[in-house]
């Protein structure tokens, strides 16, 4: 399914300890093994095993794609670009957390 943006990305709910295969994800995001390849090289993806066709990628990886995929789309941003933007989302997500904790400890006196 398409819409004005372009390609409708779809997931599957899976189980935070499931490992899914590079083919497995190439074939649920419509991505080719060059795109996977590139992100972990940027280090947006986390890849567990021994060379490419071993790859395993843990289901908090599912995430980081359809984010990726969704910066690439909306934003026109290269692989170091998606890779910078990922580690400032997740430092933003880091601070919101630790702010939390503390207007929690704060609340509590």
């Amino acid at each position: 399914m398409t819409d004005k943006r372009g390609p409708v990305l779809t997931a599957e709910l899976v189980s935070s300890s499931a490992r899914l295969t590079i083919t497995e994800i190439c074939q649920s995001y419509d991505v080719d093994r060059a795109w996977i390849t590139e992100m972990v090289r940027e280090g947006v993806l986390e890849p567990e095993g021994g060379p490419e066709g071993d790859w395993r990628f843990a289901a908090m990886s599912v995430r980081r794609i359809a984010t990726a995929r969704r910066l690439e789309r909306d934003f026109s941003l290269n692989p170091p670009g998606v890779a910078l933007a990922l580690d400032l989302l997740d430092e933003i997500e880091a601070l919101r957390h630790r702010l939390r904790l503390l207007e929690r400890g704060d609340k509590a006196e």
